[in-house]
């Protein structure tokens, strides 16, 4: 088994993962305006946001796919979100995965196999839009996001909330 810090990524079919599900994780904000709103306040107290999410690889028809947590039906997005201030990256991702897709029985929690860091995106103001550099004219970004590759095992158990849905994406 190829481990993480590897050039290599091992993927496994989809079907050899287990979808169970558990109780419902409620968003905080109703509207990108009220997250955005709720960001700008924390900004006040904390300084910039430091978020990390994962990207978990697995094979449907013989092809890469990006595990993604479907919100409703339009919305889609990698598991994470913001890490505490002054958490460790990787312990953070750890945390977040845990609750976003682990079982309530510890004997079933995956052992996250956290890989590279594979993109920095930054967030200029408190706007939707994220780059992936910071603007030269930028000295206090509003958030900084990093995207993790997740290696996973052979056969894993996915815990998925209720008012979510396990999705996968290809990659082209």
């Amino acid at each position: 088994m190829v481990g993480a810090g590897s050039a290599v990524v091992n993927t496994y079919p989809l079907a050899s993962y287990t979808f169970g599900t558990k109780e419902p994780k409620m968003e905080k904000d109703t509207s990108v305006a009220d997250r955005l709103a709720r960001m700008k306040v924390n900004y006040m107290k904390e300084g910039m946001r430091t978020s990390v999410e994962a990207i978990l690889l697995v094979q449907e028809h013989n092809h890469p796919h990006i595990l993604l947590l479907q919100i409703g039906n339009t919305f889609c997005k990698l598991p994470g979100g913001r890490l505490k201030p002054g958490e460790n990256e990787i312990e953070g991702l750890k945390r977040k995965l845990t609750s976003k897709l682990g079982a309530n029985s510890p004997a079933l929690v995956p052992d996250w196999q956290i890989g590279e860091c594979v993109a920095i995106l930054w967030r200029p103001n408190f706007e939707t839009t994220m780059y992936p550099y910071c603007p030269p004219h930028i000295t206090k970004p509003k958030e900084c996001k990093k995207l993790f590759l997740v290696h996973l095992s052979e056969r894993e158990y996915f815990a998925v909330p209720k008012n979510l849905k396990a999705s996968c994406c290809a990659i082209v």
